[in-house]
């Protein structure tokens, strides 16, 4: 049974080293709080403030519970080998080989051990440089967030758009809800590159366009990341509805500038200004935290303000569909010969080879 108790050791450890980089048991006794927390009289009163609380609760479970269960595990398994009984060794090894499997499967958490790697998520699409190009690549790329959230079963909604003058978009900003879905797109935060032959080019020349992309954790509750209202200028302007000059709007549109780092956040899409508002903050938070882990500060008033721009010598990915295909990551170096699947939502394989990279 020395092989086992090897196995078993080398198990432990690993398991060990694992939870500690997770951070299983600080995030269990956040779990306790919460759990205690939703069991105090009154706890309903607040549904929406209960219903958060739940949620987070959920969150954790599937989080921590795995792993606690997997540890204790490993070590029950460690005590029956210290009784040396060879009545129990085609047991223990059965009960090995399927707590290593687990293990195995569990290790894909290593990828999302980041603060924020948890959280749902929140994307800023950006035209830069090549013009109507440009804003065509912008909508491409809208796309295929879109259509890579739905394929893994993800919520999308949709919280501002500014539509560029011929065609594509100025700008856009969507939600994407559902497990590690910051976790699994902050490779995706950066300058994305497009070379192809232009529709919106009467030569049909080559034409190459620039979006710059922005993902960053959604943080909803104000406790989360605390912003001094000093810090803040807020202003309300007239929004525009559909229909022609005029028509629909009101005075609704809110545009929040955090002072100190330059970041301007303007919503317009609720007909409320509260709403656009509380959507505007919910966006400034999450730019600052991403801003933050960005530059490794501790505290909001180290940060500086973003200077990336979308164009030349930027790039994180380019995508060519003219004179060959190809999208190549190039912090990676992944790439594939089917930039279609690609822009139809198949992100899945840059993803993984990101999150591999990075550990």
């Amino acid at each position: 049974m020395d092989e086992q108790r090897k196995q078993a050791a080398a198990l432990s450890d690993g398991i060990k080293t694992a939870t500690e980089r997770l951070q299983i048991d600080v995030l269990n006794k956040q779990l306790e709080a919460l759990q205690a927390d939703s069991q105090k009289p009154g706890f309903w009163d607040d549904s929406t403030r209960a219903q958060e609380t739940m949620k987070q609760v959920s969150k954790l479970e599937d989080r921590v519970h795995p792993w606690l269960e997997l540890r204790k595990g490993a070590y029950e398994t460690e005590e029956l080998l210290k009784l040396d009984d060879p009545s129990l060794h085609r047991e223990l090894s059965a009960q090995l080989d399927s707590l290593e499997k687990k293990f195995e499967a569990l290790k894909e958490d290593l990828k999302f051990s980041g603060q924020y790697d948890d959280h749902d998520a929140i994307l800023t699409l950006s035209a830069g440089a090549g013009g109507t190009d440009a804003q065509d690549w912008t909508q491409m790329l809208f796309r295929m967030y879109v259509r890579w959230a739905e394929n893994n079963g993800y919520k999308v909604t949709t919280v501002d758009e500014s539509p560029g003058e011929e065609a594509g978009l100025k700008s856009a900003t969507i939600e994407i809800d559902g497990p590690f879905a910051y976790g699994k797109l902050r490779g995706e935060h950066g300058v994305h590159r497009l070379v192809r032959l232009s529709p919106f080019n009467a030569d049909h020349l080559r034409q190459t366009s620039f979006a710059k992309v922005e993902i960053m954790p959604k943080i909803e509750r104000p406790d989360d990341l605390a912003i001094d209202e000093k810090d803040l200028k807020v202003d309300v302007y007239r929004s525009g509805g559909h229909g022609g000059q005029s028509v629909n709007t009101t005075d609704s549109a809110v545009r929040i500038t955090h002072l100190p780092t330059g970041i301007t956040v303007a919503i317009q899409n609720e007909r409320s200004q509260l709403q656009n508002k509380e959507t505007a903050m919910t966006v400034l938070r999450s730019r600052l935290a991403q801003l933050q882990l960005e530059q490794h500060a501790e505290k909001l008033e180290q940060l500086k303000g973003p200077s990336q721009s979308a164009e030349w010598g930027n790039q994180i990915r380019s995508y060519v569909l003219h004179p060959y295909k190809q999208v190549k990551d190039l912090r990676t170096r992944y790439e594939t010969s089917d930039p279609d699947a690609v822009l139809d939502g198949g992100l899945d394989p840059f993803v993984d080879a990101y999150l591999e990279h990075t550990l």
